[in-house]
């Protein structure tokens, strides 16, 4: 292997890119050195660059065409111009139907049919013509530097294309990456490795805190070539993040056995997930929670700490709908079908349980059901909270309701002050106590008294007798 084709490879190792991807990128920059100290704009010039002797051959090919005079191009080009100005007047680009009756010719790449006859004599229109170049020479100073630039920008344009193209079957997927910094505007900028993805203000969670350095999981929104190279936006609040998330860690879920039929998410907050499997040997539920909760506790973790409730789906929309408002425990569901309303009873003490805090519970379980909720109390039908209320209106409503319940457990002024009349009014006799008396201490019948020598003398000598 020659010291150049040693470069090229380490080129390529360095930069992932493929061989030949890297000599069509050599053989363009001899092109264009070419046309810079030999040649001119209107070569379409082909390479044949040998990386073992670092010999060349070049060619310029040209397409036959019919030959055209040169009053009509010229009469051509002042039409085409009038045109477009014309166009621009109106604020608006020139169409291709609008220029397809003028003739039309590009020297670069086409030869008129006279003129090939010159260069082959056999030449038919539609042919392509190689017509072979004489390399006068080394090439010099500015064609050398402009063969350096040609060859950085084909193989930056390589490493895009190869970005792109890794990135492109990443789309809908969650990875792992570094915060590299927040600019003016508010979006977090992140390390991808060989890119720099774009985090906006609507895709970051609340919850979140974007410090420089800290390793993160995003999901892949979308990946767009632009011509400033791949654009890849990136997502902490989409909905399908969760789903991944569960596919990942989840082998029933990720083989297919159980189903996710759908996701409703508060980003940073709550997430409600509905499963169903047709296999009854399979728990749904009890798949996604795993033994002693391992599954769904490494979900939460991934999710930096946000809730998730897992639900179990139902094609039955009053048991679809109970299950969606857990953990709170519903009375009866009505249903409006005309609407797609359902009138959802609890007794007092679910009330605000099935609403949530801020109406996230009942807003949650209507956006995972696709049914509007209304939340009624059983013994005060007036009392009612709808999945579509604002925040400020679920929480006056919540506000009354511990009003009422405080109302309910104090005990009226009036009485306390009654009572306090009747304590203070009422004599208070103190019995006096009868003064001390001594008791004798009786000594315990565990501990008896021990006798005195004398007697125990007597006692032995009655024995022997």
């Amino acid at each position: 292997m020659s010291e150049i084709s040693k470069s090229i490879q380490n080129l390529c190792d360095m930069k992932g890119l493929d061989y030949e991807i890297v000599i069509e990128a050599v053989e363009s920059a001899l092109g264009a050195a070419y046309r810079k100290d030999f040649g001119h704009k209107q070569m379409n010039i082909k390479t044949k660059f040998d990386t073992e002797t670092g010999d060349m051959q070049m060619w310029d090919v040209k397409e036959v065409v019919e030959d055209i005079a040169e009053e009509e191009l010229e009469t051509a080009q002042e039409e085409l111009a009038t045109r477009r100005e014309k166009a621009l007047e109106e604020e608006r680009e020139l169409t291709d139907e609008e220029i397809e009756d003028l003739p039309k010719y590009n020297p670069k790449t086409e030869i008129m049919f006279a003129a090939a006859k010159e260069v082959k004599k056999d030449a038919a229109i539609g042919d392509v013509l190689e017509i072979e170049l004489d390399i006068p020479g080394d090439f010099g100073r500015m064609a050398a530097q402009t063969a350096k630039q040609v060859i950085i920008q084909k193989v930056r344009e390589a490493e895009r294309n190869n970005v792109f193209e890794d990135f492109q079957g990443q789309e809908g997927s969650v990875i792992q990456a570094v915060v590299h910094r927040r600019d003016k505007s508010g979006k977090v900028l992140v390390d991808l490795g060989k890119i720099t993805g774009v985090l906006h203000t609507d895709q970051q969670s609340p919850r979140d805190r974007y410090r420089p350095g800290t390793r993160m999981r995003f999901y892949i929104m979308s990946v767009e070539m632009t011509q400033r190279g791949p654009d890849i936006i990136l997502s902490r609040t989409h909905t399908d993040m969760v789903r991944s998330v569960f596919e990942q860690e989840i082998p029933e879920i990720a083989s297919g056995e159980v189903e996710i039929k759908g996701i409703a998410r508060d980003a940073g907050a709550r997430s409600k997930v509905a499963v169903f499997t047709d296999d009854e040997s399979i728990d749904p539920i009890g798949s996604c929670i795993g033994q002693r909760g391992s599954r769904i506790t490494t979900i939460i973790d991934e999710l930096d700490g946000e809730k998730v409730d897992i639900i179990q789906y139902s094609d039955d929309a009053q048991a679809y709908i109970k299950e969606a408002l857990s953990p709170a425990k519903v009375d009866k569901v009505e249903l409006e079908e005309e609407t797609k309303t359902a009138n959802v009873h609890v007794v007092e003490d679910q009330f605000s349980l099935a609403i949530g805090r801020g109406g996230q519970n009942v807003r949650l379980a209507a956006q995972l059901t696709g049914w509007e909720i209304n939340v009624l109390q059983l013994d005060d039908p007036d009392k009612v909270v709808s999945s579509e209320d604002g925040e400020e209106a679920v929480e006056e409503v919540l506000t009354e309701t511990d009003s009422a319940e405080e109302a309910t457990t104090d005990v009226p002024a009036e009485e306390v002050e009654a009572t306090e009349e009747t304590v203070t009014e009422a004599p208070v006799e103190v019995a006096e106590e009868p003064p001390a008396e001594e008791t004798p201490v009786e000594e315990s019948a565990e501990t008896p008294e021990e006798e005195p020598a004398e007697d125990k003398e007597e006692k032995k000598e009655e024995a022997a007798e």
